[in-house]
């Protein structure tokens, strides 16, 4: 039997609409349905099931299978020195700081670590490679796995400025040919982990900045409102938390934030 063959009913898309939210906070909408049974034919191709209800079953019942539904729900796509605007916002803040503090940033919804490698280069360059840190988080464990090992196709390299290109990037040879590696004088500060943003990071400590990019638009405004409120207790005083140019959060009532330009906030004191 071809699985591709099988179609989500609107009942079971209501089923794990519910699950992915209860799990990750995720709203899934009634568009995201044809890519929800896409996207889980793998699968079910796993398990050889003939009807997505089977699948479900499975689900509800097993931790390890609801992660990895979510693995495959929340995979997107991401590349180096995406909204360029925002590199140019963290240079000029790095070039402020004081050389004898290290300069720390949360890459927030990391997926493969395009991002946090990102901001590393520039940090590299801009303070050296002994004065910064950078955390990466995502709820998504597969896509820490490949973030980890900073190895990525070849045609990836092309949104990398050519000073860094050369610099931090290292051309794959034989079984690696058509892929690139990170630096791994790059990879050295960067450290991955799974966090779910639903929930405090106790423990990761404070940051300078927080990229919280391309995320928000998968919540409602209630689980918006939580997920920010629970990143910026790691933020500085006086850090930045920076999120999508296609995002807002101006109408959520949240304490301690100031706008200060397109898509980037300054926390005040508490």
């Amino acid at each position: 039997m071809m699985v591709s063959s099988i179609t989500l009913s609107a009942q079971e898309f209501t089923l794990i609409q519910k699950i992915v939210f209860d799990e990750a906070g995720i709203t899934l909408d009634e568009s995201k349905l044809s890519m929800v049974q896409n996207r889980l034919f793998k699968r079910m191709n796993h398990y050889n099931f003939a009807k997505f209800n089977d699948y479900i079953r499975v689900v509800q019942f097993n931790r390890d299978e609801r992660i990895e539904m979510i693995n495959q729900i929340t995979t997107n796509e991401t590349y180096f020195f995406r909204e360029s605007a925002h590199f140019n916002f963290l240079e000029s803040v790095a070039l402020q700081h004081k050389s004898y503090e290290l300069f720390s940033v949360w890459s927030a919804a990391a997926s493969v670590g395009a991002e946090a490698y990102s901001i590393a280069m520039l940090l590299d360059e801009i303070l050296g490679e002994k004065n910064y840190a950078i955390l990466g988080t995502d709820i998504n464990t597969d896509v820490l796995q490949k973030a980890r090992l900073g190895l990525y196709p070849e045609s990836w390299v092309d949104k990398i400025p050519l000073n860094y290109r050369t610099k931090y990037c290292l051309k794959g040879k034989g079984p690696y040919s058509r892929q690139f590696l990170v630096s791994p004088n790059i990879i050295n500060h960067v450290t991955f982990k799974e966090a779910n943003l639903l929930k405090e990071q106790t423990g990761i400590g404070q940051f300078d900045i927080i990229f919280l990019r391309n995320v928000l638009i998968y919540f409602n405004d209630a689980t918006r409102e939580i997920v920010v409120n629970n990143v910026i207790k790691n933020l500085k005083v006086g850090g930045y938390l920076i999120i999508s140019l296609t995002e807002t959060i101006k109408h959520l009532p949240i304490r301690d934030l100031t706008h200060i330009e397109a898509s980037i906030y300054r926390k005040e004191a508490e």
